[in-house]
């Protein structure tokens, strides 16, 4: 018979029934005792529990114990629970087990500096002192209580509470028997004692929505991909071509997973001649209609599309096609479900406790509190995540501006000034830099671009000299200005030239791209084409035309999908692109299919030519021939490859053919050949070309000793360079 045992103190056992205990491993498993060893176990529902063939006494309210004779605990500590309808089950004890997260990892978690955070946070399968299961973590620094609740105990974390570890606030228990597939979420207690179930924030997987639970992950995914990762590197970024197809995976093809995208998005984007593809956000988000940019599952690649091993698989493939991937990621904001991040201990944790500074004013959610380190650590971590585990060659980081600025969408009287007494958010300025030099430090060849459109200084600046760090920043000026001249009627427009030339007043003063995003082509901007005054033949004309300007403008361009091939009605994520434009049935389908071809040369002959992407952060790589023209709607300019090789691009925004428009150019080439035009016919234009090569004339024009005199196409853009 077992010796007779202490009961729990009356204020323990409550706080562990409650789930308000910070060290449950202090009451439950095997301690010394007078007589021998004392066995506590909490296991609710249980009618018996016994340890190495010995019965435990029931205390009541699922908690068993005993004293065994001897000091330490028996040799076979397994347990084996009997349940009222004769079910048995033998299980290790959690409760045996000394924490299975490292001093070392606890110590950067305080420090805010743990740059691999999702090795130390989350639910870890993992072997622990020989037995195999899973060591789940989290971070909720004011909580009364943390317990484990999943598919491994019914729902009811009861007889799972968590172990505080210390100041850190990161609460800890390891769960022998469970692995990779178990859904699960942390019963939180805050300060007020009531409980909430929360998905994990550092989750690996996710349910797929509107399911919340997170998913205890383990990848087994080999990748094919060294030989990119090792050379991704060698060529800076800003000085290789950078043509990006924007998509939205979950409506490209509706219903195609993630390992169907990996078949035919590779296909298609090789086809166009893309080099990177930039993902819109595939993090894990509760609200499709998000679009992915309200997320709940920083760590987790969507559901929707596929485990998270398939999205690798994704990443693989393109890679191995030779396409870089870019994805969306969204630091400035997080949805309010009361199951994610909002309150998450039931105090403000990753949003701003001030609810002036939490409150994002324009999409009804939460900013993270950047000046807290655990916050910060967050999402510098993440970052580094989606580079490290995922292979993603950088991160398109969204609505930086937001960040920037404590006043961003809030009128005066409703935000808080700065120390200096100015509107700059020197919390979030200061991850930004941290956030960038990590990235670039540990991911060799990765890049970061900034949605920012504001005349914040310094975005694409190096942080050691008081930049943000960031490798390139969306052009949202070039952006607007052009499409707003782009929308004018031909005659309107020599009032609106400025328009499209102001952007190279300031080309120089970040590394840029050139974005035609989703942003432009929903809401009611309606899609590319659509927004081209004119009838349907002047519209794809112009359409064409202001592909091959942004193809030749100093920097980088990006086009979202659905315009590659001119759809004309704005995105819908529900149906996604219009593909059925491009069926042989379709009426119109070969202007679709004219459209899509330009394209695809466009990125043929833009990645050939260096004059068109070597210096497109070197003023050196650029000189206006003809920027006054605007009573014709006429630009020219030169752009120059690093050995001086030049190419010269001419846009003609009039519906009247220019005949012999002459064009002052070097002279030392002989003569020019036409090597684009966007009135081919195999594009659907009118087939106005410059089929022979151009002879250079001793005739001085727009500052050149020598010019042309090309035919300059009605709603066209042409590019020649020397024969």
């Amino acid at each position: 018979m077992p010796a007779v045992h202490p009961p729990l103190p009356p204020r323990d056992r409550a706080r562990l029934l409650a789930g308000a205990h910070h060290d449950p491993h202090a009451l439950l498993g095997a301690h010394p005792a007078r007589g021998g060893t004392l066995i506590r176990v909490l296991r609710p529902l249980a009618r018996g529990v016994a340890v190495g063939g010995t019965e435990l006494i029931p205390e009541g309210d699922g908690l068993f114990a005993a004293v065994l004779p001897g000091a330490g605990a028996p040799p076979d500590r397994r347990l084996t629970v009997t349940y009222p309808d004769g079910t048995r089950l033998v299980t290790h004890d959690p409760y045996r087990f000394l924490p299975a997260l490292g001093e070392m990892d606890l110590h950067l978690i305080a420090e805010g500096r743990h740059e691999r955070l999702w090795e130390a946070l989350g639910a870890r399968p993992m072997t622990h002192e020989g037995v195999r299961g899973t060591r789940f973590t989290v971070w909720a620094p004011n909580a009364r209580g943390v317990r484990v609740a999943g598919d491994f105990n019914g729902w009811d974390g009861t007889g799972f509470p968590m172990r505080s570890l210390g100041a850190t606030g990161v609460w800890e228990l390891f769960v022998p028997e469970t692995g990779p597939g178990t859904r699960y979420k942390f019963d939180v207690c805050a300060v007020n004692g009531t409980h909430t179930l929360r998905a994990d924030p550092l989750a690996r997987a996710a349910e797929c929505p509107p399911a919340t639970a997170s998913v205890v992950h383990e990848s087994t995914y080999e990748w094919g991909d060294a030989e990119w990762m090792a050379t991704r590197a060698e060529r800076p970024p800003h000085r290789a071509p950078m043509s990006v197809y924007e998509v939205h995976l979950p409506s490209w093809r509706p219903g195609l997973t993630f390992r169907q995208l990996a078949v035919e998005l590779t296909a298609y984007v090789r086809e166009l001649g893309f080099t990177h593809v930039e993902m819109m956000p595939p993090a894990e988000h509760p609200y499709g209609g998000s679009w992915g940019y309200q997320v709940t599952g920083y760590y987790a690649p969507t559901a929707r599309l596929g485990p998270p091993d398939d999205f690798k698989y994704l990443v693989d493939a393109l890679h191995r096609a030779g396409i870089a991937v870019l994805i969306d990621w969204v630091p400035a904001h997080f949805p309010k479900d009361e199951w994610a991040l909002i309150r998450f201990d039931g105090t403000p944790c990753y949003e701003h406790p001030d609810p002036r500074r939490a409150e994002h004013p324009d999409w009804g959610t939460l900013e993270f509190d950047y000046g807290r380190r655990e916050v910060r650590n967050f999402l510098v971590a993440n970052a580094v995540f989606w580079c490290e585990e995922y292979h993603v060659d950088g991160l398109r980081v969204d609505a930086v501006a937001s960040m920037l600025y404590l006043d961003y969408s809030r009128p005066s009287g409703q935000w808080t000034p700065n120390a200096e007494g100015g509107r700059e958010n020197w919390d979030a300025v200061a991850f930004l830099k941290e956030m960038n030099a990590t990235v670039y430090r540990r991911c060799p060849g990765a890049i970061t671009v900034a949605e920012e459109s504001t005349a914040w200084d310094g975005v694409t600046r190096a942080t050691e000299h008081g930049g943000l760090g960031f490798g390139f920043k969306w052009n949202m000026g070039w952006m607007h200005d052009s499409l707003t001249y782009m929308s004018k009627d031909p005659v309107h427009r020599p009032w609106h030239h400025g328009e499209m030339t102001f952007a190279m007043v300031y080309a120089y003063a970040e590394n840029y791209v050139l974005p035609v995003s989703h942003d432009e082509v929903v809401h009611g901007k309606r899609a590319l084409v659509s927004k081209m005054p004119g009838d349907w033949w002047r519209q794809r004309a112009d359409h064409r035309a202001y592909l091959g300007f942004m193809w030749s403008h100093p920097g980088k361009q990006l086009l979202f999908m659905g315009q590659e091939f001119a759809q004309g009605a704005e995105w819908s994520e529900q149906e996604g692109p219009q593909w059925w434009v491009c069926d042989p049935g379709y009426v119109a389908a070969g202007d679709h299919l004219g459209v899509r071809r330009l394209v695809a040369d466009l990125n043929a002959h833009y990645r050939a030519e260096p004059a068109l992407w070597e210096q497109d952060s070197d003023p050196g790589g650029f000189s206006w021939v003809a920027a006054d023209a605007a009573a014709d709607n006429v630009l020219a300019f030169l752009r120059f490859a690093a050995d001086g090789s030049p190419l010269l691009a001419v846009s003609n925004f009039c519906p009247l053919v220019r005949a012999d428009y002459r064009l002052g150019v070097p002279a030392e080439a002989a003569a020019w050949t036409e090597i684009l035009n966007t009135d081919a016919t195999a594009y659907g234009g009118g087939g106005v070309v410059n089929g022979e090569p151009l002879k250079t004339e001793p005739t001085p024009s727009h500052g050149h000793p020598a010019s042309i005199a090309p035919t300059l196409p009605p709603l066209a853009t042409i590019w020649l360079r020397p024969a």
